[in-house]
């Protein structure tokens, strides 16, 4: 093999090497000017989030759900479609 194609090869992989640290490197600092709160912060937020809103599939914290407020339970039908085959 020639020096002279040995070494192309070289620079090209550096150049990769270059560009996937700097790549690398945009994400860090994306990564890093990312706003942050702290633990406790959010934690917090979180508790006051789960005491002030109602979920109707903890009803041993809520209570019973009655039937007009349970999203999760059957619908009542007002003014469905019908067919009559026959």
């Amino acid at each position: 093999m020639n020096a002279r194609n040995a070494r192309p090869h070289k620079q090209s992989m550096s150049e990769l090497k270059l560009r996937r640290l700097t790549e690398h490197n945009a994400r860090l600092r994306e990564d890093l000017a990312r706003p942050r709160i702290r633990v406790s912060e959010a934690s917090a937020s979180l508790i006051r989030y789960c005491k002030t809103t109602k979920d109707h599939l903890v009803p041993s914290v809520w209570g019973p759900v009655g039937k007009s407020e349970d999203p999760y339970g059957p619908q009542a039908n007002v003014g469905g479609c019908s067919c009559v085959i026959g």
